[in-house]
């Protein structure tokens, strides 16, 4: 019972990803709906991925432009081990091959982490760079393990499984995804309490200070990298199940700025910032991008909007509450942030409408697309619309900042007196505790 009151929020959380399929099930033909279910394990993959990239970024302060070389080598040690079952090399059950592929992340991560990690913070960042150009041309260039731009295809219906299970649909490839990324998850949350993990935010905070206590950065740096790509490879062996191939785009660049941006978006102060950022990466991606040919742009403009304005991710807006709850007085906050909605929305409508005019004048008309809202042609060549694009922002972006000012200090005011109610709070709890100790005496 104590166990389960502890992580029952894990467990409620399981429950409910386990459940958001069957909001889209089709209950007259019988089956789930395809998309939601590749959408939902694409986001669990991507969510271990961008927790093992929390590991150098928010961990250990080590900024990596080639983590996906760690996901892509887990996922093509994957591919080969589930040909060598497939051929009847040896057996394994399908449940572990995920497990494959973190073997192989933990043995590229120990040999390639031992050349990047001796240098840190802009030199290291560099070297993960080169490295992943690096691999990414011998992904193109040695056929043999890589399969040059075919990539290593696979079938992952192996019939090798413990629990019965031959994993042909999506919707038992989702469920070993979801089981999976739990289990990562928990691990990987268990690792930032040991000595290594302590000792990975000492390097971070204070370099020099480790170093004297007697600590060498450098190894903790190479077993963080390391570790890393143990769960990485995770990631790379259930990106195979999947998607049944894996290509040279899995240690491309652009791999790895997925886990730059789901990590910095979600926030890398705090363990869950990732998952969160990974949800709304993998929304813009797949689902934004069905949508809007200028998908890519929006990602760019919510990357610089969180740098500008916060640095610590989503998460960190989140625990920047914290304090005015705990001071009973979030209430307070309905009627400022109700009166910024209108404006903020007015902005967001705006610039939308501005940037597909744009897209529409220039893709849109090579395409042979036209723009339609509500069922309704937008002609792009006429005035019309880009002046009401532009009004919008324009006024929205002038109320917004007159709001942002008295929400401000509002803001601040709060603050103030949720630090004076902690305040109060403590010295009321010392007074109690002198009491105490005068009626003991």
């Amino acid at each position: 019972m104590n166990m389960l009151r502890r992580h029952w929020p894990w467990l409620l959380a399981f429950v409910v990803l386990l459940a958001i399929p069957f909001l889209f099930y089709d209950w007259s033909k019988g089956r789930h709906s395809g998309f939601v279910l590749t959408l939902m394990s694409e986001i669990g993959v991507m969510a271990i991925f961008a927790l093992s990239y929390n590991m150098l970024m928010g961990q250990s302060g080590l900024l990596s432009f080639g983590h996906a070389v760690l996901l892509g080598m887990g996922a093509y040690c994957a591919a080969h081990v589930v040909l060598l079952v497939k051929a009847g090399a040896f057996w394994l059950p399908t449940e572990l091959v995920p497990l494959a592929g973190g073997l192989g992340g933990l043995f590229f991560g120990y040999v390639l982490g031992w050349l990047v990690t001796k240098q840190r913070a802009t030199a290291f960042a560099m070297i993960t760079m080169g490295l992943g150009e690096l691999v990414s041309a011998a992904a193109l260039m040695f056929m043999g393990f890589f399969g040059g731009e075919g990539g290593i295809p696979i079938d992952r219906v192996m019939d090798t499984s413990v629990l019965g299970v031959r994993y042909s649909s999506p919707w038992q490839v989702y469920c070993l995804v979801l089981v999976w990324a739990f289990i990562a998850a928990a691990l990987m949350r268990l690792q930032t309490q040991t000595p290594l993990g302590s000792m990975a935010n000492a390097t971070r905070d204070n370099f020099e200070r480790a170093q004297f206590v007697g600590y060498d950065p450098r190894m903790v740096r190479l077993y963080q990298f390391t570790l890393a790509g143990f769960f990485a490879g995770i990631a790379g062996g259930l990106y195979v199940l999947i998607y049944e191939i894996v290509t040279f785009d899995t240690v491309s660049a652009a791999k790895s700025a997925n886990a730059l941006l789901a990590v910095y978006i979600g926030g890398a102060g705090g363990f869950f910032g990732p998952i969160l950022g990974t949800v709304v990466v993998v929304l813009l991606q797949s689902g934004v991008s069905l949508l809007s040919n200028a998908w890519l742009l929006y990602v760019g403009v919510l990357f610089i909007v969180m740098v500008m304005y916060a640095p610590g991710g989503l998460i960190g807006l989140i625990f920047m509450h914290a304090p005015i709850w705990r001071a009973g007085r979030l209430r307070e906050l309905a009627l400022p942030y109700a009166r910024a909605f209108p404006p903020a929305l007015l902005v967001l409508l705006g610039f939308v409408l501005l940037v597909e005019l744009a897209s529409f004048t220039t893709i849109g008309a090579a395409q042979g697309k036209t723009f339609t809202i509500a069922g309704n042609t937008i002609d792009t060549m006429a005035p019309m619309p880009w002046v009401i694009a532009l009004g919008a922002l324009m006024l929205g972006g002038l109320w917004l900042r007159r709001e942002a000012r008295s929400f401000r200090e509002r803001w601040d005011a709060l603050m103030e007196g949720a630090k004076a109610d902690s305040i109060k709070r403590q010295i009321d709890a010392g007074i109690a505790i002198v009491k105490t100790q005068e009626a003991v005496s």
